[in-house]
């Protein structure tokens, strides 16, 4: 009988689908709540980042039988970061340019404040302004997307280091290593 080795993007995939249904519900309930934009309040949705890329490593481990190395994990983490972030990506695009384009302009107007404070012309504020309601939904997912790739993959290198247990000679021997070749 051959062993089957599990599909890390399967199960990347499924925590990323949880994650970016999690963050559309923390995003709507942010917005029900009137949660301002620049509290600290809103790195909470850092939590089921994290989270759920612990437990699609943890996951994945147990799909191995209990096994992982480091490189497996590290590529299960990985592929969920870069799943979610992508997903997390189009949904910014579409939440910023017709669910809520007034969360858009929120933040155009919060920027405006912080460039008088700066001591930037009107003229440059106006620009910076237009760039912003132009660019602003492609902007803030490309930087989602590549964001949560780069902590995706800090995370999953700290995680794959935790969950790595890779099989002994003993257990191997056993047999109680699967996808392990005594032979070898």
């Amino acid at each position: 009988m051959e062993n089957v080795i599990p599909n890390a993007t399967k199960v990347a995939t499924k925590w990323a689908i949880i994650y970016v249904i999690t963050s559309i519900v923390i995003t709507y309930l942010f917005q029900l709540l009137n949660v301002d934009q620049n509290s600290g309040v809103k790195y909470i949705s850092y939590i089921p980042f994290i989270a759920f890329l612990l437990l699609a490593q943890k996951e994945y481990k147990d799909q191995l039988g209990g096994f992982i190395t480091f490189g497996q994990g590290f590529s299960a983490g990985f592929r969920y970061a870069v799943f979610g972030g992508l997903m997390l990506a189009v949904f910014i695009f579409i939440y910023l340019t017709f669910l809520s384009p007034q969360i858009l302009e929120q933040s155009i107007a919060s920027q405006q404040d912080k460039f008088k404070e700066q001591g930037l012309s009107s003229e440059q504020i106006d620009k910076a302004n237009e760039i912003g309601k132009k660019y602003g939904p492609i902007i803030g997912a490309f930087v989602a997307a590549i964001g949560l790739a780069i902590c995706g993959a800090i995370i999953a290198l700290i995680g794959a280091a935790i969950f790595k247990k890779e099989p002994t000679i003993e257990d191997i021997e056993r047999g109680s290593a699967p996808n392990a070749d005594p032979a070898v």
